[in-house]
């Protein structure tokens, strides 16, 4: 949407920044054909033609298999399920243990936890043991988010603070609403506490008078991740544990299905979801919806 409305600086006519499938040409023989993939960003819809198409021609540092082939594993999600997991978990997984560095027992909140970013952050949190706190713009997703783990759940808005009380610090802040909120949030941390933001809900517009002397706390910690360095020498995609992640869904260890799965000729739909604010978690786009 942020393409369309020309809010992003990068864009190309064919649009989408991810995908998954197999492989069906790979010159460098890297990858054995027909293997089960998924690719997420290396210019994918920004400076090279993106996934919304039945071929996509990926960079190989950008794409990972999805199981061991030659080990005899097969997929046991459908396309449309393991669709809704590369981005979201890469990068989510990114924040969480690099970023972050997220251990068991860590107060965490994610502002914007209903978003699909932010449930791919609860589960992931609350498999490795933190204690999680979400917000919210809809109070209607509460039952849904605790469902999945997370202990308390808080409308999202300005004055979070001030109604959570000034006392309630955490260990750690998944900044996912953005620059409205993210000065807000150097005050809900803990000294050596962390903050990361990755996530722009709110719109990105930039942080207005932000300074640093007056409105951050000695002893925070301030940092950014944006998925699109995944493929990088600094940021290679093999360091997301994509082919564990996979499994532990198809294991069941936590709910990751999408929301909706859109056929490719209902890709008009699925934008219309978006814009009017319909999607409840992550939505799929399939070319074959017999997959």
């Amino acid at each position: 949407m942020h393409m369309r409305r020309g809010e992003w600086a990068e864009s190309v006519p064919i649009s989408g920044i991810e995908c998954v499938g197999t492989i069906a040409s790979c010159p460098g023989n890297e990858i054995p054909i027909g293997t089960p993939v998924a690719s997420i960003m290396g210019g994918l819809g920004r400076t090279i033609p993106g996934s919304y198409a039945e071929y996509t021609v990926a960079r190989v540092e950008n794409v990972v298999p999805l199981v061991d082939v030659e080990g005899g594993e097969e997929m046991r999600l459908s396309w449309g399920e393991v669709a809704a997991l590369p981005e979201s978990y890469a990068t989510a997984w990114t924040c969480l243990f690099r970023n972050l560095g997220l251990e068991r027992g860590h107060t965490l909140l994610i502002r914007g936890a209903s978003s699909a970013f932010g449930r791919a952050a609860v589960n992931l949190a609350v498999e490795v043991g933190a204690v999680v706190t979400g917000t919210t713009r809809s109070m209607g997703k509460e039952g849904e988010l605790k469902g999945l783990g997370v202990r308390e759940v808080v409308l999202e808005g300005k004055g979070l603070p001030e109604r959570m009380g000034k006392g309630v610090k955490f260990d750690r802040v998944l900044e996912l609403v953005g620059n409205s909120t993210v000065v807000e949030s150097l005050t809900m941390v803990k000294r050596d506490g962390r903050v990361c933001l990755a996530g722009w809900l709110g719109g990105l517009d930039p942080i207005q008078d932000f300074n640093p002397l007056l409105q951050m706390a000695s002893g925070v910690h301030l940092n950014f991740f944006g998925s699109f360095v995944f493929g990088t020498p600094e940021f290679p995609l093999s360091d997301v544990p994509l082919r564990k992640i996979v499994k532990a869904v198809a294991d069941g260890k936590f709910d990751a299905k999408p929301f909706k799965v859109f056929r490719f000729e209902e890709i008009q739909e699925a934008h219309r979801y978006m814009e009017e604010g319909l999607a409840k978690g992550k939505m799929v786009v399939v070319v074959d919806h017999s997959h």
